[in-house]
């Protein structure tokens, strides 16, 4: 069979020309090697599917496929992206798939991804996006593959912990969900040992139950089923452990810590590494219960507790009255965008909020695009005369604060202070030309609030911001299938019915009365935007 040539026709618009060969065959979209993959010679495919492949990262995180029309058909989780999406353009994956699978790939005509720190953030935000999209060839999600959670419900005589994957309106509290089934039950097994919680299954344990229990023996259990503890006692406990769990107890983290290094010294790191999963989510929501989610401002009190912190670590003349906040968003260097938020006295001020559309950078180069974004803002406020701002602080750390650095002091500013948000560690990098010298706060810090919010704040604008471009592109892009119709008569329409909802709305003769259009073309653009075929 070595270098024998053969054409097979899969489906209309996908024709594969393979050729086998005893030597490391080649996938010709993503460009990596396998020894057991055909080569594929010739592929007609989307240009826009060749592109993303090209940009794969090698890292955790989720991919969407798009169909035609640019609707989310299919949502998935990869420890690599660059290997996982590639899989599916492999003529080996579509020859043994299942009519789904196959169905699937045909469909597929553009593809998005959201590279992701670890697998395990990938798989909750898998979780999330099909819940919010529900994608046509994804799973529905069965209570089995639901993630696990914790539970109590306090209104018990003896309450007790439990891992369940459903979360109901029961009265009860939960806590997650966890990423991992494994760091579920190491929390689980923790809670348990660390405050003498009860593991039975009977709702008012009592003598005859502990005849049978071994909790008590190895001295897990404070055993309030034989009055070892009164009931008063015991539901002190459980109180203790529902604090920690909600990030206010915070001296057992050291226990937590000393039981995860314990683990790994003894080379159980399964264990271990679940509970490294438990506690880092619980560093994680103390981070969250320091930033103040819970209600969208500070308080005004804490607001210049924190401005006047970060007047002294930054060597301020005087707090920063007015702070502005920067960010960049895309998904895979498409629709750039940017926003930028302001804070009054460290309250954020919406009226002063703004949005850019990155015009001069191609791709996903967010310095670049920081740099522009800064240049732009800068040159009108001199130009106009604008008070500037006391502090400015870019998304993204030292990298970003060169390229704001860089373009203020072609501006001239060389006084404006200006900071780098590294959100890895929450660091503030003040300095572009030392790399090794961020401030660090305290997680309960004023100042640290005060730039987590502002933080926060500019990334939710900015991302609010490119979902909608993203929302707009999607819908117009469906006319660009309709045979005809180019991206002058394209204009035209919109011109004419204000936006792709209303023309959606139109009769085909209502289509065909607008300008350029006939009633065969009104035919396949109503067509197109009814899910007909084009």
């Amino acid at each position: 069979m070595a270098g024998k040539s053969v054409s097979i026709r899969v489906y209309p618009w996908l024709v594969f020309n393979i050729e086998q060969s005893r030597s490391a065959n080649l996938c010709v979209l993503c460009g990596e090697t396998n020894g057991e993959w055909y080569r594929i010679g010739m592929l007609q495919f989307s240009d826009k599917v060749k592109a993303k492949l090209a940009a794969l990262p090698d890292q955790p995180g989720v991919y969407l496929m798009r169909n035609r029309q640019g609707k989310i058909i299919y949502v998935g989780k990869a420890a690599s992206l660059r290997s996982r999406v590639s899989s599916y353009f492999r003529h080996g994956t579509f020859s043994k798939a299942d009519p789904k699978l196959r169905g699937l790939i045909r469909s597929i005509d553009d593809l998005d991804f959201v590279p992701l720190k670890t697998e395990a953030e990938a798989l909750l935000t898998e979780s999330r996006l099909i819940k919010d999209y529900r994608p046509r060839y994804n799973v529905t999600l069965k209570d089995d593959k639901r993630f696990l959670l914790l539970r109590v419900n306090l209104n018990e005589p003896f309450p007790r912990f439990d891992a369940v994957r459903i979360r109901k309106d029961d009265g009860a509290r939960y806590w997650g969900p966890y990423a991992t089934s494994a760091s579920a039950w190491a929390s689980l097994e923790f809670m348990d040992k660390q405050f003498g919680l009860r593991r039975c299954a009977p709702r008012e344990p009592g003598k005859d139950d502990h005849k049978h229990c071994l909790n008590d023996i190895v001295r897990f259990c404070s055993a309030p089923c034989i009055g070892k503890v009164t009931p008063e006692q015991y539901r002190e406990r459980v109180l203790t452990a529902c604090a920690f769990l909600d990030g206010e107890r915070r001296e057992f983290l050291e226990a937590l810590r000393q039981q995860m290094a314990a683990a790994a010294k003894e080379m159980k790191f399964e264990k271990a590494a679940a509970l490294r999963d438990m506690y880092l989510l619980l560093v994680k929501g103390i981070r969250e219960k320091a930033r103040g989610r819970k209600s969208l401002h500070l308080k005004r009190e804490e607001a210049q507790k924190g401005l006047a912190e970060l007047q002294e670590r930054l060597g301020l003349a005087r707090p920063p009255e007015v702070i502005e906040c920067y960010d960049i968003s895309n998904i895979s260097g498409t629709n750039s965008v940017a926003s930028r938020v302001v804070s009054v006295d460290g309250i954020p001020t919406p009226a002063r909020y703004r949005t850019y559309r990155i015009k001069t950078v191609a791709g996903a180069d967010d310095p670049a695009s920081m740099a522009e974004v800064i240049r732009r803002r800068f040159t009108r406020a001199l130009d106009e005369k604008e008070k500037l701002p006391d502090l400015v602080l870019v998304d993204g750390g030292i990298t970003q604060l060169r390229a704001a650095r860089a373009e203020l002091d072609a501006l001239g500013l060389k006084e404006q202070r200006v900071a780098g948000i590294a959100k890895q560690f929450e660091e503030l990098y003040h300095d572009p030309e030392n790399e090794q010298a961020p401030l660090r706060f305290k997680a309960d810090s004023p100042a640290l609030r005060v730039i987590q919010q502002i933080r926060d704040e500019a990334h939710r604008f900015a991302l609010t911001y490119h979902r909608k471009l993203r929302s707009q592109r999607i819908q117009e892009s469906i006319l660009d299938d309709v045979e005809g119709i180019g991206q002058k008569r394209k204009e035209k329409l919109l011109a004419h019915f204000g936006s792709v909802d209303r023309l959606r709305r139109a009769t085909p003769a209502e289509i065909a009365a607008a300008p350029d259009v006939g009633p065969k073309t009104a035919a396949l653009i109503h067509a197109a935007l009814h899910g007909g075929q084009v």
